[in-house]
């Protein structure tokens, strides 16, 4: 389709002193803008009826799709404020992952164009949202089968939406690192799964593993793969990277169960183009442990969309826990995290193209 938006301003938006204040200590997720983006999907039609409007509540039936085979994937990007504008972090990056997910889940692409038109019609109408500073607006374009009918099939007819977030620090507190915890108990992908697909589901499938993680006193679970129950794969919402003596870079590598991250990608990019050589290899959890105490591993971090680039300090399980390097944030995971947030928000030269002006 030729993506063509009706714009439908709220007809009573947040008054600015109430939403500045919001915006004093938004958090993460919990802060939601005046609009939301729709777009209608059936079958032999295609895509159509695309608007922003006020965000409100939907009326779905309970015979939804979605609500009975969980046919729904979504995406995680975020909108800067830079010194003269507004920017998105490799849009085209996140659309493709997007349609990636659709066709794992037997859903329909979303054109890149479309995709990317939705996301910054949101940013435009609701930019006063986008926090300075540190913070940022978190948007999350998701879709989702309605079609009204309980047979086992793909849907016919799907709702495509973005809806923004205005965020600060992902994890509470600021904390210079996080503590883990290894799960043993539970798996969250498996081989010809659904893993490098980002759905609902895989996150469901995380939640009473978090849920334990939070128990032993841990900010993020760390799975292990399903089959050997050995090789370390991400954590519930981030992937994972370690930082040897000899100054490489360990990061599991992308074989269908571990999601692939644009933060990851990006890591990758900018830690070999410092002659970093980074390595894309099986690690295991006995081997983490044994180099944490060696001090072959001096830093391991976690990174994403929401938390970025975050030092891993402590690692427990059931077998007991291990330091990494001081407990802290390492030179190499700073240095990253400072390139990386640099070229996101403007303040370092971007020689890749990543960042896009929004209008």
């Amino acid at each position: 389709m030729t993506s063509q938006f009706t714009i439908l301003p709220n007809a009573a938006p947040t008054p600015a002193e109430d939403r500045a204040k919001l915006l004093e200590n938004p958090g993460f997720g919990r802060v939601f803008t005046d609009h939301m983006v729709v777009v209608r999907y059936v079958e032999g039609k295609g895509w159509h009826d695309a608007e922003v409007k006020a965000r409100g509540p939907l009326q779905i039936d309970p015979a939804s799709a979605v609500l009975h085979y969980a046919q729904e994937i979504f995406e995680g990007m975020k909108a800067y404020r830079l010194g003269d504008g507004l920017a998105l972090f490799r849009p085209e990056a996140n659309a493709a992952r997007f349609n990636l997910s659709a066709r794992r889940m037997a859903m329909p692409d979303v054109p890149e164009e479309l995709f990317i038109e939705a996301v910054e019609q949101l940013v435009r109408i609701d930019r006063e949202w986008v926090p300075g500073g540190g913070g940022s607006l978190y948007l999350r374009p998701f879709m989702f089968a309605n079609e009204v009918f309980l047979g086992v099939k793909p849907s016919s007819e799907y709702l495509f939406m973005v809806i923004a977030s205005s965020v600060g620090a992902y994890f509470k507190g600021g904390k210079d690192s996080v503590t883990v915890w290894v799960s043993t108990d539970y798996t969250r992908a498996a081989p010809g799964g659904t893993g490098s697909a980002k759905c609902g589901g895989n996150y469901a499938a995380s939640l009473l593993a978090q849920k334990q993680a939070t128990e032993h006193g841990c900010d993020q679970v760390v799975f292990l793969d399903a089959a050997e129950r050995k090789w370390i794969e991400e954590l519930g919402g981030m992937n994972v990277f370690f930082v040897m003596d000899d100054g490489s870079m360990v990061t599991p590598p992308l074989q269908g169960t571990i999601l692939p991250g644009i933060t990851r990608d990006s890591i990758i990019r900018l830690a070999r183009d410092e002659g970093i050589a980074v390595r894309e290899e099986p690690y295991s959890y006995e081997q983490w442990k044994a180099d944490a105490r060696s001090g072959k591993l001096v830093e391991t971090f976690a990174c994403g969309t929401a938390a970025v680039v975050t030092a891993i300090g402590t690692v427990k399980g059931d077998d007991g826990e291990f330091t990494i390097g001081a407990g802290g944030t390492g030179q190499t995971t700073a240095r990253l995290r400072d390139r990386l947030t640099g070229i996101q928000r403007g303040t370092v030269a971007d020689p890749y193209g990543w960042v896009r002006r929004v209008g």
